[in-house]
């Protein structure tokens, strides 16, 4: 039996990582991780998603395609207004996502993702205003951090927000999972962008859309694999009960 401060400490300890080792990930260690993610909880026990593991050739190909496509879009937003006749000749480039991702965050939240931004960049010594060393740091989330496997999570939109929180319990059972065994996990929300060269891979029904990836594989003993973002309190994020007066 694990003991409460043994839990607490492990669940402390995961951390996202973001640069892996070419070692491969045994097609029996994945299932096991997806079974332990399976005990998640779900609505009605409906388990709203799927997942596209990718690795091998698959994986390469669909990562491939992605970097060639953030390239171009890359190189076009930097020569300014010209850029955009490169994307109007090349509209595969454009996102196209989904569900409606965020594009600007929200006060509290804003500042919250502003700092995680501001120290993770200074662990990979990017300046800041450094475009294109920031461009080629975010590159590397589609050469999925170079982790051997790639799973992409795909949730019902027949049921919308439920289906996503459901994915989201999945997920952290999943990551939790290979955490306990000695792998590294990153989720990607970045790799939402381009669900066509996903699907183009795997059969996956259409009433699924897209959520994320999570990068999968073994962490190098690389600097940023030690940053840990900064974790607010829980009372942060409890409300206050209100006060009546009579």
């Amino acid at each position: 039996m694990v003991t409460s401060k043994e839990w607490s400490k492990f669940a402390a300890s995961r951390r996202s990582k973001r640069d892996f080792l070419p070692k491969a990930v045994a097609p029996e260690l994945i299932d096991e991780l997806l079974t332990d993610a399976m005990t998640a909880p779900s609505w009605s026990n409906t388990r709203p998603y799927i997942v596209a593991v990718a690795s091998g050739e698959v994986r390469d190909r669909i990562s491939a395609a992605m970097v060639e496509r953030w390239r171009i879009g890359s190189e076009a937003r930097a020569i300014g207004w010209r850029g955009w006749l490169t994307l109007a000749r090349n509209l595969k480039v454009l996102p196209r996502s989904e569900y409606r991702m965020v594009l600007n965050y929200p006060s509290p939240l804003k500042r919250r993702a502003q700092i995680i931004g501001r120290d993770l960049y200074a662990v990979l010594k990017v300046p800041r205003g450094d475009r294109r060393a920031r461009d080629a740091q975010w590159q590397r989330n589609y050469e999925f951090f170079g982790a051997p496997v790639e799973v992409f999570v795909f949730y019902h939109n027949g049921l919308g927000i439920p289906a996503a929180s459901d994915a989201g319990l999945f997920m952290q059972n999943f990551m939790l999972a290979a955490h306990a065994r000695g792998l590294g996990t990153c989720a990607q929300g970045a790799l939402a962008i381009w669900p066509d060269l996903v699907r183009a891979e795997f059969h996956v029904p259409k009433d699924y859309k897209l959520l994320c990836g999570i990068a999968l594989g073994y962490p190098t003993d690389a600097e940023v694999n030690s940053f840990g973002a900064e974790r607010i309190s829980a009372a942060e994020i409890t409300a206050e009960i209100r006060t009546t007066s009579k």
